[in-house]
């Protein structure tokens, strides 16, 4: 079964009743869920209440006489335009209607700073304009960690049912593990997200166990438990991780790494599959280069502490994992660890983690299909008589997919490039500029120098800066193309 449906003519395209449909409900539903922090400020005694209750009651009018005016419009599929367009939509209304909590409540935040803040949470991206965050009331800290929580089981799903289908990235490489694999389990792609959310829930639930059992209170528990499995990376300390330094970098490190893993293969596992997780060469390939960069920069974290190498080894694995998977938390200002592992950090935020999970950036498996076209290149010029062909897994891969991941990873570059100058354009310094673009495009968190880096934050920034950042974590975070696309021509022409 497709999610989507090709219509009989072109002038049905355009119908965007079916996507107010869908966003205005999703709108209505992040309404309702804005209750709960409103009950936890409640609970607190202070008067922050109301501003979750005036946004929260807002998002259900506004979203649900959306949803209803566009209910005629309902049809059993979407177009491919439709659901370029509903990906997109519901990335920026979500963000904007998230963020009316920060604009009313105790935060005093601009309508740029609030968006921003919002942006970051709903793409996990991790980046944040506040300071003093243990001063702020209780129910804006688990407003963003719900922000993050929310975004991070979006983009799951989004993944696994809207990407291989829209041919976005190479993508369309897991569309037979999404659907045909799972097919005699789990015929139906809502189906697939229902079992995944479950999973998601599991996970984020035994993250905050295990962060109580370290002694953490049950609220910083529960908020560090929904940025962990979301690889957000939203912290209740201006501090980020450092608060909690010691095991808990250990659980926080597993559970890092957990989730930026297929979570296709855990649906796979507890169906009694239970080598799908390490026969996966992205998964294998991504535990690798954990395993590699880590042993790397313990080395030489040995050689400038040499009496703490515990120390050094923790702060390795954290940090490092925070970075490749996306989340963003920092336990150490990095910035301190000398140029060689300041640039690696700066490399490493550019991998990402699986795809099909909620880490970001470019993705483990494009590398691995780039280095087998490059090799596959390399025999063609030994040998220009022989057949060689790229495979990913053991098998041969179309070239459609690989000409789909080459074209990610050039608007990638093209992307970064632009976006580095226009913030330089904005005042930036050099470096704050490319790894603020670096950060936001690849939904990072922390970039590197004084300003944006582990020790410091975007609040700084002017409107312009954070505004360009704002479009790019939207774009990083819809893998580019989803977003490009609808600004062609030919896609507006059907």
């Amino acid at each position: 079964m497709t999610a989507f449906a090709r219509p009989a003519n072109a002038a049905s395209m355009l119908d965007l009743r079916p996507v107010g449909y869908v966003i205005g409900l999703l709108v209505a539903i992040l309404g309702l869920t804005m209750s709960l922090p409103m009950l936890v400020d409640i609970a607190e005694g202070n008067g922050h209440w109301a501003a979750f209750l005036e946004a929260g009651l807002l998002c259900v009018m506004i979203g649900g006489g959306v949803s209803i005016s566009c209910s005629s419009g309902l049809r059993p599929g979407l177009t491919i335009q439709q659901s370029f367009l509903l990906t997109t939509g519901v990335w920026v209304a979500l963000p904007a209607f998230g963020s009316l909590p920060l604009i009313f409540g105790a935060t005093d935040l601009s309508v740029t700073d609030a968006v921003f803040e919002a942006m970051s949470g709903f793409t996990t991206t991790g980046s944040t304009v506040i300071t003093g965050l243990e001063h702020l009331p209780k129910g804006i800290l688990l407003w963003r960690g719900i922000l993050q929580w929310l975004g991070g089981i979006g983009i799951i799903v989004f993944a696994m049912v809207f990407l291989p289908e829209l041919r976005v990235g190479g993508m369309q490489l897991f569309r037979s593990e999404a659907f045909d694999t799972m097919g005699k389990i789990l015929p139906r792609a809502t189906e697939i997200a229902s079992r995944i959310s479950v999973i998601y829930v599991g996970m984020t639930l035994a993250c905050m166990f295990c962060y109580l059992v370290l002694g953490m209170s049950v609220f910083d528990a529960t908020v560090h438990a929904l940025t962990t499995i979301s690889t957000g990376g939203f912290a209740n300390y201006d501090a980020s991780f450092a608060v909690f330094s010691g095991p808990a970098e250990y659980v926080a490190s597993l559970f890092m790494v957990l989730a930026a893993l297929p979570f296709v293969r855990y649906v796979q596992m507890l169906n009694g599959n239970y080598t799908s997780m390490w026969k996966d060469p992205q998964a294998r390939g991504f535990l690798w280069t954990i395993l590699v960069l880590v042993l790397v920069a313990w080395a030489v974290l040995t050689t400038i502490f040499p009496h703490h190498w515990e120390k050094s080894l923790r702060e390795a694995l954290f940090n490092i994992t925070s970075i490749i998977s996306g989340t963003g938390y920092a336990s150490v200002d990095y910035m301190q660890w000398g140029p060689f592992l300041i640039v690696l950090f700066f490399y490493i935020g550019l991998i990402g983690g699986c795809a099909g999970s909620t880490a970001c950036s470019v993705k483990i498996f494009r590398y691995q299909l780039l280095f087998a076209v490059m090799k596959v290149q390399v025999q063609r010029i030994r040998s220009p008589h022989g057949v060689f062909v790229a495979r990913y897994g053991g098998r041969p891969v179309d070239a459609e997919v690989l000409n789909s991941v080459v074209a990610f990873f050039v608007f990638f570059v093209v992307t970064l490039g632009v976006l580095s100058l226009a913030l330089a354009l904005t005042g930036l310094d050099f470096t704050t500029s490319v790894s603020g673009a670096a950060t936001a495009v690849a939904n990072i968190g922390p970039g590197l120098g004084d300003i944006i880096g582990p020790a410091g934050n975007f609040s700084t920034l002017n409107d312009s800066a954070k505004w360009i950042l704002v479009v790019a974590m939207l774009v990083g975070r819809l893998e580019l193309l989803a977003v490009y696309v609808i600004f062609t021509l030919r896609f507006w022409r059907g």
